[in-house]
């Protein structure tokens, strides 16, 4: 057996390939690194929305890189073209990798042909979220509509994400829905390949 028992030693880091890895991050160390998040980017600002707008920036560019790496390590390279399964892949890879578990659930809208939806009751960067009464309707998950919106354009999907509470019977707090309100022209794409 050539090798047998040998770990390769790399002269550079850029060298090492880019393996899953661990995938945790400690929940506490990603709570506070996201509390800090939102303290540094409220005292920017003067309203509610533009908080909001902050952090799905910084969202979109995590999306940007998630879609990168899983597309790497995931898929050889390979991206999604039609419309339900890049979907799929938000709704389950994604969310698997950055939470731990499939998101509750994706529904297509009833009302409009362009929306979909993806729910979570109990969305991680809402769970430890103590809102003033002065910001009744702030939403953390605007950070998690900026990595879906993220995803979603690099893969050529240009949407208009955004995150809303909705209250549910029988639960204390609202679940988060991130609505998707697709592009024109990505319908006319996926009406074209049929």
């Amino acid at each position: 057996m050539i090798g047998a028992g040998k770990i390769k030693q790399y002269s550079n880091i850029l060298e090492k390939p880019l393996s899953k890895g661990k995938q945790e991050v400690s929940l506490s160390a990603f709570a506070f690194l996201f509390s800090e998040l939102v303290q540094y980017n409220q005292a920017q600002v003067d309203n509610i929305a533009e908080l909001e707008r902050r952090l799905e920036d910084a969202g979109y560019a995590v999306g940007a890189r998630v879609l990168e790496l899983l597309c790497h390590r995931d898929k050889g390279n390979r991206r999604e073209t039609r419309l339900l399964g890049i979907l799929s892949f938000v709704h389950s890879t994604v969310w698997k990798v950055l939470f731990g578990k499939v998101a509750d659930s994706l529904e297509k809208g009833t009302e409009h042909e362009d929306e979909y939806m993806i729910s979570e009751k109990d969305l991680l960067v809402n769970k430890f979220i103590s809102v003033p009464k002065d910001m009744g309707t702030f939403n953390c998950g605007a950070f998690v509509a900026g990595i879906v919106r993220g995803v979603l354009d690099g893969a050529g999907f240009p949407a208009v994400v955004t995150a809303h509470f909705v209250p549910m019977e029988g639960l204390q707090r609202p679940r988060t829905t991130i609505l998707i309100k697709f592009a024109e022209e990505v319908l006319q794409r996926e009406a074209r390949l049929g």
